[in-house]
């Protein structure tokens, strides 16, 4: 079995060459990755992404931030339960969101990693929104392997600077894009200030000129996005969660 290109192949899709400074806006022609050779790979849901949330059970990152004058909170936990999708074992990334202390919406992520390169892809998502404490939308939700979704690349094992891929193909529902800025900076945080994080910028085509700018440091994972910082990062094995969330999904190998 080999190791899938996925170095080869972001960049291939990214102008990466001495003295090149990566930028939002990039020749257009320059395209994103969205081929991965999975079948090269054997995927499951635990390892280690250097510049991601160790995908363990109990891993957690716990956020604060403020946005037009709300407080904002969001809670990343890797749950022990894991969940087949597309025919891959994928771990369970629970992420909370609040607003002014009212929950507003809560997500299922599906992830698996490529442990000969420790790459780690996307395979969807379930969501909740809610509204006064009400379910009121699942908007944002797919599944790789549904209406000719596919798995995209969230972390590569060896990031690089100007690299350019998509982290979700979900057409017309899921098209969120990565592109490599700069892996060298340093990012003052409630949980303590990092240096040489990953710098990365988000867009993508459903929302045509948004961006959203996120650093990752290593060990750790995500610990600045957009007006949320990290306020706390650890290890709880049992991970808090409700006894019903305990355990694998029923659809066990």
């Amino acid at each position: 079995m080999k190791t899938p290109n996925i170095i080869g192949l972001l960049l291939a899709c990214a102008a990466v060459g001495s003295g090149f400074t990566p930028s939002v806006n990039a020749q257009e022609e320059i395209p994103f990755a969205d081929t991965f050779f999975l079948e090269d790979c054997r995927l499951g849901p635990r390892g280690v992404n250097k510049y991601f949330i160790p995908l363990k059970t109990g891993s957690f990152l716990r956020f604060e931030g403020e946005e037009d004058g709300e407080a904002k909170a969001l809670l990343i936990s890797v749950l022990k339960r894991t969940k087949r999708v597309a025919g891959v074992r994928c771990a369970v990334v629970r992420e909370m969101e609040w607003t002014d202390g009212e929950i507003t919406e809560i997500s299922w992520n599906y992830f698996a990693i490529c442990p000969r390169g420790d790459d780690v892809f996307y395979f969807g998502e379930d969501v909740d929104i809610y509204e006064d404490g009400e379910v009121v939308s699942h908007d944002g939700a797919w599944l790789a392997g549904v209406n000719g979704a596919k798995p995209g690349l969230i972390m590569p094992g060896r990031p690089l600077n100007g690299a350019r891929y998509y982290q979700e193909i979900a057409a017309g529902v899921a098209l969120d894009r990565a592109e490599h800025l700069d892996d060298k900076a340093t990012v003052e945080t409630p949980a303590g200030t990092f240096e040489n994080c990953l710098f990365v910028a988000e867009t993508t085509p459903l929302e045509p000129g948004h961006v959203s700018f996120k650093h990752y440091a290593r060990g750790v994972g995500l610990i600045h996005d957009g007006d949320l910082r990290l306020a706390e990062y650890g290890c709880n094995r049992r991970g808090g969660e409700p006894k019903d969330d305990d355990h694998d999904d029923d659809d066990k190998d």
